[in-house]
């Protein structure tokens, strides 16, 4: 008995501690917002660099484990966000009213912006002379004919092209394979339920990998302004200079310009309804929590009928992504500049097509299309070694251009919602054209 009343304090005290641990660790990390995490972690980074020059090489150990860990997220989130789209929107029970045109409608503004964000790239070229800590001049492989180049998609071996990150051909398998599960009917809804929640674990992964960033910031960092100095910050100012630029074009002139030519409705009405849901988009990186104010506007504001509400704003949160699309093809482009790769005529195609697809699909997650941007520059023949390295040289800026591409995302949405309200007659041009009320 004396044995045991010994050691009950020192049993509660052990179970006590973690307890408490756990509280300091969620108080003094967790509860922080990442920003607030990268921000020091870069900071800090810069001062190393600038401390140990090329010693700082030493410490980039640290930011290759957050390379890593990003290398080993892309093939497998690529695979199950792809398959769990396409699954959602093959299922006429969650279409609702959407049809062909509508589902056209996303796709094509976002290959609109995709290639706004290439020819911005291209212009400003902000890739060139980066010289990223770990990353070598990349040789883009040898170019074929288009016809291999189309049979290439078609994986002889899927699990080979997943295992050897063939983004193209495992893309392809992918929409087949949701294809098929489709094709099953009711019994293939286990199947489905599955691929969506190994979707959603795979988001979890992303998280859970994203709290390790400021520390491969802070190794990254280092290692890169120790090699290059200062200088490599003027080619992110470029990059964000471009990416404003194209959100700028693609809120206050192509989505007003598509409702105008669409719908014949005044397009600078379109932006004074929609002010608001723009504001809830840039503070909060999210268009997911921008939905119920998107469907309050479109409600109050642009005249837009409840079954419109209730079934192409749902979708569009998941699939509208202009902003996103602009952004994954400007940093592919930026990527391919900085590797000192060529890119030839058709690699620019691709690189539009797949930032489209991969946009469409990219998971609802803060920094998800930099994890994303790998398979749109494995198909002109970069390895995701060096793509990974691109991500953990970009994500310590990525918060304020996340914030900025959300409001063409967000946008996006209403446009679209907007014109396929205007061909359903579901619309009160009235409402549309007067002032918001104060």
């Amino acid at each position: 008995m004396m044995d045991g009343e010994a050691q009950q304090p020192e049993t509660a005290s052990a179970a006590g501690e973690p307890t408490a641990s756990r509280g300091l660790l969620h108080r003094y990390w967790f509860d922080i917002p990442l920003w607030k995490r990268i921000a020091p972690a870069l900071l800090l980074g810069i001062l190393a660099g600038l401390a140990l020059g090329e010693d700082a090489e030493h410490v980039r150990w640290i930011g290759d484990i957050f390379v890593r860990l990003t290398r080993m997220l892309v093939a497998p989130l690529v695979f199950f966000t792809i398959t769990t789209v396409v699954i959602a929107l093959g299922d006429p029970r969650k279409l609702g009213s959407l049809g062909a045109r509508t589902l056209g409608l996303f796709v094509f503004t976002a290959g609109l912006a995709a290639t706004l964000g290439l020819t911005i790239a291209l212009l400003l070229q902000p890739g060139i002379g980066v010289d990223v800590a770990g990353a070598t001049p990349t040789a883009i492989r040898s170019s074929t004919a288009l016809g291999d180049q189309l049979l290439g998609i078609i994986p002889l071996n899927p699990v080979k092209a997943l295992a050897e990150g063939d983004m193209l051909a495992m893309i392809f398998f992918a929409m087949v394979f949701a294809i098929g599960v489709l094709a099953m009917g009711p019994r293939g809804q286990p199947l489905a339920d599955l691929l969506g929640l190994a979707s959603e674990a795979m988001i979890h992964l992303i998280r859970f990998v994203i709290e390790v960033a400021p520390f491969g910031v802070f190794g990254l960092v280092a290692a890169a302004v120790g090699i290059n100095g200062l200088g490599v910050f003027v080619n992110i100012s470029l990059l964000a200079a471009g990416v404003a630029g194209g959100c700028l074009i693609l809120t206050l002139l192509m989505q007003p310009l598509l409702i105008r030519l669409l719908t014949g409705l005044p397009g600078t009405a379109f932006l004074r309804g929609t002010l608001d849901a723009m504001l809830v988009a840039f503070s909060t990186s999210s268009s997911s929590a921008s939905l119920p104010v998107e469907i309050s506007v479109a409600q109050n504001n642009l005249g837009i009928g409840k079954p419109i509400l209730s079934s192409v704003l749902p979708i569009g949160v998941s699939i509208a992504r202009d902003g996103t699309a602009m952004y994954v093809a400007m940093l592919s482009i930026f990527a391919t500049q900085a590797l000192g790769a060529t890119l030839q005529p058709l690699d620019l195609v691709l690189v539009v097509a797949v930032s489209t697809l991969i946009a469409l699909s990219s998971p609802p997650v803060p920094s998800s299309a930099l994890f994303m941007m790998a398979a749109v520059l494995s198909v002109v023949g970069i390895d995701d070694a060096q793509s990974a390295i691109i991500v953990g040289f970009i994500l310590p800026f990525d918060r304020i251009l996340d914030m900025m591409r959300t409001v063409p995302n967000v946008i996006s949405n209403l446009t679209n919602a907007t014109i396929v309200a205007h061909w359903s007659r579901e619309i009160d041009a009235d409402i549309f054209r007067r002032s918001p009320v104060e």
